[in-house]
């Protein structure tokens, strides 16, 4: 069996292609690291933007302690009423978003650790996401005081799970449910009831808490803001401009608004991604076409000689073509996998904070490979040609 099997591996793998399949191997390394960076990033931004293409997102004019998309004022019980019999509003569920850790500064983050509570009651408005998929536990209903329903990367950055326990505030919510991966804002969301949520605000908020115990303010008066949905047929963005004229008191933001909005503060990191994405393809395609185009150029005496004892120029060129695809292949693949690796091994780090910087799709494996059986192809076949031009003698004479 062993001398059947060497004579096989030599013919696969000539010498000096070891070295060529670990070249390739380091350079896509780094190309489907890229890519997962870029396939992360594009992933939150579409997903932000699926989210807040499916509502109006109404917040109370002024400036409150609320955040996230309803970030603003108070959204009063007589307002939001007041929103509903606008003409083409289909629903209206009042909103609290407030920081989950009101001490730490979210200024230069575009995925903040959110409470938001919502009123179960009214079913939600967002046309892209009706439904929180869960995949642990279950949802949150209506008469759920004290507990919490987390996004996948909260849970997995805390260690959360159905039953764990979540202090927020100076209170303890008793963990029912997980969300599922969305790759989006939700994620990083520790949804409660409207309720709890009121609460949660009120404590945080020493203004809010004193017009509350006055009377001034009911509990149901107590809205960072509203998601609101359309009627079948109705424009959003043109019942956005209606809101905003029958309406007072509210800062109105269309879908289409906050999409430029969102668009906007994400185009540089896009450009960047997609800047390096440019010249990694670059770089590790040249370094693959470079390393089998060596490879294939140190056999040029055997070239030579096969020529001299009667090999035609096709059968050589078909040679070439398996052992370049057959190269290129194992350093794609080889490569690939000390990407999927190492990028397991720092979202696993990353994943202690609640963040996750890799996604390795299969389409982005499927183009790596692809990428790196192509252009071995083309790079082994124009080292082939060129070797082909050469007389056998003048082969024989390089290559000594």
């Amino acid at each position: 069996m062993t001398g059947i099997g060497a004579p096989r591996r030599r013919r696969l793998f000539p010498r000096g292609y070891g070295f060529a399949v670990a070249g390739i191997a380091v350079g896509m390394a780094g190309l489907v690291a890229l890519g997962a960076l870029s396939d992360r990033l594009s992933r939150f931004i579409d997903g932000g933007h699926r989210f807040v293409l499916g509502q109006i997102s109404v917040a109370g004019a002024g400036i409150g302690t609320g955040a996230g998309f309803t970030a603003g004022g108070l959204l009063r019980r007589q307002t939001i009423e007041a929103i509903r019999r606008v003409p083409g509003v289909a629903a209206v569920q009042a909103q609290v978003m407030i920081p989950l850790n009101p001490s730490t500064s979210q200024l230069f983050s575009v995925n903040q650790e959110l409470v938001v509570g919502t009123d179960f009651g009214v079913p939600s408005p967002n046309r892209n996401y009706p439904t929180y998929p869960i995949a642990e536990g279950r949802a949150l209903t209506a008469g759920d005081r004290g507990r919490v329903v987390v996004g996948a990367e909260l849970a997995a950055g805390r260690g959360l799970h159905p039953g764990a326990r979540l202090r927020i505030a100076e209170r303890d919510f008793e963990v029912i449910g997980v969300g599922e991966r969305l790759l989006t804002a939700p994620d990083r969301f520790a949804q409660v009831t409207i309720e709890d949520a009121r609460e949660l605000w009120l404590a945080l908020d020493p203004t809010l808490r004193a017009l509350f115990m006055t009377g001034i303010l009911a509990p149901t008066d107590v809205n960072s803001g509203a998601a609101v949905g359309w009627a079948a047929g109705v424009d959003p963005d043109t019942l956005a401009g209606r809101i905003r004229r029958e309406v007072e008191g509210v800062n109105v933001v269309a879908p289409g608004e906050v999409a430029r909005q969102l668009a906007g503060s994400t185009a540089f990191f896009s450009w960047l991604m997609a800047g390096v994405t440019g010249i990694g393809l670059l770089i590790g395609g040249l370094s693959l076409s470079n390393t089998v185009a060596a490879a294939t150029f140190e056999r040029i005496r055997d070239f030579g000689i096969r020529q001299a004892l009667g090999a035609t120029d096709l059968r050589l060129l078909g040679e070439v073509l398996r052992e370049s695809l057959a190269v290129s292949f194992a350093g794609g693949v080889l490569g690939t996998l000390l990407a999927v690796l190492g990028g397991t091994a720092v979202d696993a780090r990353a994943g202690q904070a609640g963040q996750r910087l890799f996604l390795f799709s299969p389409r982005l494996v499927v183009f790596a490979l692809g990428f790196a059986v192509v252009l071995g192809a083309i790079a082994g076949a124009y080292a082939t040609v060129r070797i082909l031009r050469l007389s056998p003698a003048e082969a024989i004479r390089r290559g000594a």
